[in-house]
């Protein structure tokens, strides 16, 4: 019964998201060998478009930030128009530009109303952007300060500085620890010419995908694939990153800061998007920690302990290893005990498992909540993004839910003890002073 009452609640958002005959996620391949896939969406008279390239800050190497103002610099013009004009070109049509640079994948945003000279004159904008970005030096140079003034404001904040720390540990030797901003040697040491030469690496028609949802038939959306594949830089995929070294021991390291709270992080890499097991973890961790209030963590270190201020874990999956993460905030005074607090309850959750109560209130929460990820074309666009991105199946979506109620208590436990070693964690705790 619970299961039809979900999937009602899932058939109704679908029906305001993604009218039947539309709910079959569409794919092709451009000409020029960029991958697309379409959902129609006609009840709006919008479109939404995501472009995603593998040229996130993995792809830095030596030149930290690099990823970051490459994104950045595709907002101050083209060959023809400053940042100015181009921002007023998109506003004097109704549409929005966007631009992201993550660890994995930079992203070009695009909504616009489907009213076709509009439209047109958006996609005009977003294809001279694509087709002949111009790098000007007084940009890059004023996107370089806007970086290094960010590093300082990092340096202020201790968050900021455990979460850098712990993914230089977590990942080192490894691409994933390059920190997206960079540094301040490499951020100066950047060029506009590094920027092009990345974009004209990274920004390819084989490096890329592209989503669309809205309110166009497949033969519009094959057009607006067309103009946008024949805009860009022609190119393969870059080599896949290198996997991550599983680790084998503890890590931790204090770093003192003028801070009332201690900001705690504990993780290791664990998990890849497009993992069978992703979906017997994330039922785990709802329990554990990624369910808000009713988690254990929640439950045990803040509400029974009074160690915690804040409290919660998560997986991310990534294109390889992604961390699984645990986050808290304490009181300087206490950090110790909240560690230990921590490490008991990772240990038991490890030994353990959770038990079947656990498993039934994860599983409906979480598949009650997942109709609402569909219920926008932002949403829907982001998804398709992240699917195309990270070639998952086209029933992903589809069988979300199925997949959710077919873990199994037993095969959840095991999938948790291979996948999470407590005792080969990286810690860092940023707060107080010697």
């Amino acid at each position: 019964m619970m299961r039809a009452g979900v999937l009602s609640v899932l058939g109704f958002l679908l029906a305001l998201a993604l009218p039947a005959q539309a709910v079959e996620i569409e794919e092709w391949e451009t000409t020029e060998g960029l991958r697309v896939l379409f959902v129609e969406a006609p009840d709006l008279p919008m479109v939404d478009l995501r472009l995603t390239f593998d040229g996130g800050a993995s792809r830095d190497g030596s030149q930290g930030g690099l990823a970051l103002l490459t994104s950045s610099a595709l907002r101050h013009g083209t060959a023809d128009m400053d940042a100015d004009e181009l921002a007023e070109r998109f506003e004097s049509v109704g549409a929005e530009f966007g631009t992201q640079s993550l660890r994995d994948m930079a992203i070009i945003n695009l909504r616009s109303l489907t009213e076709p000279d509009w439209m047109d004159a958006a996609l005009d904008t977003l294809t001279d952007v694509l087709a002949a970005p111009a790098f000007p030096d007084s940009d890059f140079d004023r996107a370089r300060r806007q970086a290094l003034q960010g590093l300082q404001r990092e340096r202020q904040d201790p968050g900021s500085v455990a979460t850098r720390r712990f993914y230089e540990l977590m990942y080192e030797g490894h691409p994933y620890a390059n920190w997206p901003r960079g540094d301040r040697d490499s951020l100066e040491a950047l060029s506009p010419g590094d920027a092009r030469t990345f974009f004209e690496r990274h920004y390819t028609t084989g490096n890329g995908a592209l989503a669309i949802t809205g309110g166009l038939d497949r033969e519009q959306a094959e057009s607006i694939a067309a103009r946008i594949s024949s805009a860009l830089p022609r190119g393969p995929a870059v080599d896949p990153l290198p996997d991550v070294p599983q680790r084998d021991e503890p890590v931790e390291e204090r770093i003192d800061f003028p801070s009332e709270q201690a900001h705690i992080h504990m993780g290791a890499p664990a998990l890849r998007r497009g993992d069978d097991d992703h979906y017997a973890l994330t039922l785990a961790n709802h329990a554990f920690g990624g369910g808000g209030f009713t988690s254990r963590l929640f439950q045990e270190i803040r509400s029974q302990r009074g160690l915690a201020y804040s409290v919660s874990s998560r997986f991310q999956p990534m294109a390889v290893e992604g961390p699984f993460r645990i986050g808290m905030q304490t009181g300087v005074d206490q950090a110790d005990d909240a560690v230990n607090a921590l490490r008991d309850e990772l240990r038991r959750w490890h030994a353990e498992g959770i038990d079947a109560d656990e498993l039934e209130a994860s599983r409906e929460n979480t598949v009650n909540s997942f109709p609402l990820s569909l219920a926008s074309n932002s949403d829907i666009v982001s998804l398709l993004g992240m699917m195309a991105f990270y070639d998952l199946p086209l029933d992903y979506l589809e069988r979300y839910i199925e997949r959710m109620e077919a873990v199994e208590l037993d095969d959840l436990n095991e999938r948790l003890r291979e996948r999470i070693n407590p005792d080969a964690m990286v810690t860092v705790i940023v707060g107080g002073q010697e």
